[in-house]
Formats: C-alpha cells, structure tokens, sequence
C-alpha cells in the first residue's frame, strides 16, 4: 500500500452521529471551525453533497483545492471532503520539503472524512498492473521512447511511477499541454487510468484511434493487443473509465437536440468519444462551471457530468435552462460517501486531538509523486 491510513482510537465513536439531526450536525460543525480557526480548512469537492459544501471553506477541482490549501500559511489540518486520490495529492502537497521547512518541520494532518470515498477510476489502474504492463511492453518496444501520463484521479503511487520514469501528473484542463510536452520529448505516451481522455485530448491533437490501442489489464497477452498494435502506437491507453461519465450516450445528445431547439450539450472530456465529438463543448468542471457563469440569460443547456454539480448550477443560475444530459440519476457514488455525520465526527475528533481517518503517503512515494506534478506545473505555467 502507498498509504498509511492512521486510525487511532476516537474518542468520540461514530454510531452516535447516524443519530444526529442535519441541523445539530450543522451546529456542531459550526463550532468547531469558530473554535479552530485558520489552523483548519475544510475543502469541498465540486461533486459533493450540497449539504457538505456548504461548510467548505474552499470549493473547486481537486488539484486546485489541494493547491490552494497547501499555500495557506496558518494551515494545520485539511479536512477533504472528496475522495482518497484527492487527499493524497493534498497532503504530498502541503507537507512537501519547502512547505515543512516553512513550518519549521510541522505537518499539516490531512484528514478524509469516510475512508471507503473512494474512486473507482483510480482503483481500475493498480499499481502491480501498471508495472507489470510497463514490463511487458518493454518486450516489444523501447520503454525509453515511452512516456507514461497519469490522470490527476489516480493513487499517489502511479504519479510516483511516473515520476521515476520521467514522466508526469495531467489534469482535464492541461491534458493537451502536457501531451504535447511528452511528444516533444519521445514518440509515444501511456495514458492512464481514463481511457476517454487520453483518446478524447489525442483525437483534438490528429492521433487517430488506429493509433491509440487499449490496454486492458485483465488480458493474457499485451493488454489484448497485437505486437503490430503496439509497435505503430503513439498513444497507449489504459482501459479505464469514469463511472459517472461513461453513462452517456449520443442518443442522449441526440434527444435533447430533437425536443429543445437551440440547446447547447457541455460535456466532460471524460465522457466516451461518441458523446465528445457531438457535443458543443467539451471541457473540465472548471470549464463547465466558467462556461455557465458567462452565458446570457435564455440560454439552454444539456450538461453531462456529475449531479451534484448539474443541479447547483441550476440553482445558482435561474436565468439560463439547464439539464442533466442523462435521463438516468447519474452520481459520483464515491463521492456521496462523505456526509455531515462523517464531517462532524472526524473534526469534533480532530478538535480533542484524536486524529482519525488521517491520510499520510509515504515519503519515497510522495517524493517521486512531486516530480511528476511539478512537470505538469512547468508545463502549465
């Protein structure tokens, strides 16, 4: 494992919690962020549970949450409400050499609420799977004319791949540019763990899908692939998906076409390829979210994301139509994990000074995972 997930005994056991009205909850937490300050932030992801949010101090993506955090200077104590790869990611940050020097070597606690948020993207590219692929293609090609790109929703493990092996950390804003950085300096990429935007951001770049065989990890043989395959690749991806994402369609695009005219579709680069390349734009959550926040009155959107996120933008914007792209309750499942008893419990926990659900990536880990996001920092500077 790449992280010590440090547990120790609560002083205030959870199953009270469940019992807890949201109005209680709410108090509670209230008081604990009165009484603890700047020393505490709480980061909510832009997926969560409205309820969740609304005790976030920062909102946003989730390298732009731990980014924001691990700047703040009076920062003792994250509490993430997202899921594990997010709170990795901010404690690799926040406790990186410079930060603790800073901080004359003190750490800051980074917390996740409910340890089972987890991402099921992240978990369909283990780090025994990635290696043993990385082997295996080694048989075929040079590995020193590879460069392997992990997704930001990935365990700090293969970042810390990455990073040994010169390669580098994307997001879904800069995965152009950080393709474009690896092309520059080899001949092909390996993409994981989302298979659509790797395929969706080459596709923009002219790499074409005969170009761009999956992987698939539960093969016998090559990820399933011919050694032909492989050797006239420029962009190896990795048979992964985002949950949420994945269920949508073209026919979904299709039907909001046939029955509102002049809807606009927004979608997700992680979203399969047939709904991408219809789409009137595809971009980031931030991309999403900016894109709402400019349009006129009147217009009408069809947004294929994540719920929580569509249904907020709804709300904070009355003047515009907006709808779920899906006719399906599309939700990050993981990600709803996190609710206000979990939240209260482990910050009322915190406050007596027991941390639980504490997560603290190793140190070799968290070195070779810093190497690779700060390539993707230079590139995207």
């Amino acid at each position: 494992m790449t992280t010590n997930l440090a547990t120790v005994q609560a002083d205030f056991p959870f199953a009270p919690y469940r019992s807890l009205s949201n109005s209680e909850l709410q108090e509670r937490i209230a008081k604990v962020k009165r009484e603890m300050g700047s020393r505490l932030l709480i980061l909510g992801h832009h997926y969560q549970q409205d309820e969740v949010i609304a005790h976030a101090d920062l909102t946003g993506d989730s390298y732009q949450l731990s980014k924001l955090a691990a700047d703040s200077p009076d920062c003792r104590a994250i509490v993430f409400c997202g899921v594990h790869f997010m709170a990795e990611t901010a404690d690799i940050l926040a406790n990186r050499p410079e930060k603790l020097e800073s901080r004359n070597g003190e750490r800051v606690l980074v917390i996740l609420p409910d340890l089972s948020a987890g991402c099921s993207m992240a978990d369909m590219a283990a780090i025994r799977q990635v290696e043993a692929a990385w082997s295996a293609l080694g048989d075929v090609i040079d590995t020193k004319d590879l460069t392997p790109v992990t997704y930001i929703n990935s365990a700090a493990s293969l970042k810390a791949f990455c990073g040994r092996h010169e390669g580098i950390v994307c997001t879904s804003s800069n995965a152009k540019a950080v393709l474009e950085w690896a092309f520059a300096r080899r001949k092909r990429v390996f993409f994981f763990p989302d298979q659509h935007l790797g395929r969706n951001t080459s596709l923009k770049m002219g790499i074409t899908n005969d170009q761009m065989p999956v992987w698939n990890p539960h093969a016998e043989d090559l990820g399933g692939n011919t050694e032909e395959a492989i050797v006239n690749s420029r962009v190896l991806l990795w048979q992964g998906h985002c949950s949420v994402h994945q269920m949508f369609t073209a026919a979904h695009v299709n039907q909001f076409r046939d029955k509102i005219a002049g809807i606009k579709i927004l979608v997700h680069p992680e979203c399969p390829q047939e709904v991408n390349d219809i789409a009137d734009i595809s971009g980031s959550t931030s991309k999403i979210i900016e894109t709402v926040r400019k349009a006129p009155a009147g217009t009408k959107w069809a947004i294929g994301t994540e719920l929580h996120l569509v249904n907020r933008l709804k709300a904070e914007h009355p003047e515009q139509e907006i709808h779920f792209l899906s006719p399906i309750m599309c939700m990050c499942a993981t990600m709803y994990r996190i609710d206000l008893a979990h939240l209260c419990w482990s910050l009322e926990n915190l406050q007596a000074g027991h941390v639980v659900n504490q997560i603290n990536v190793k140190q070799d880990i968290a070195d070779w995972s810093l190497i690779a996001l700060q390539r993707m920092l230079d590139v995207s500077k």
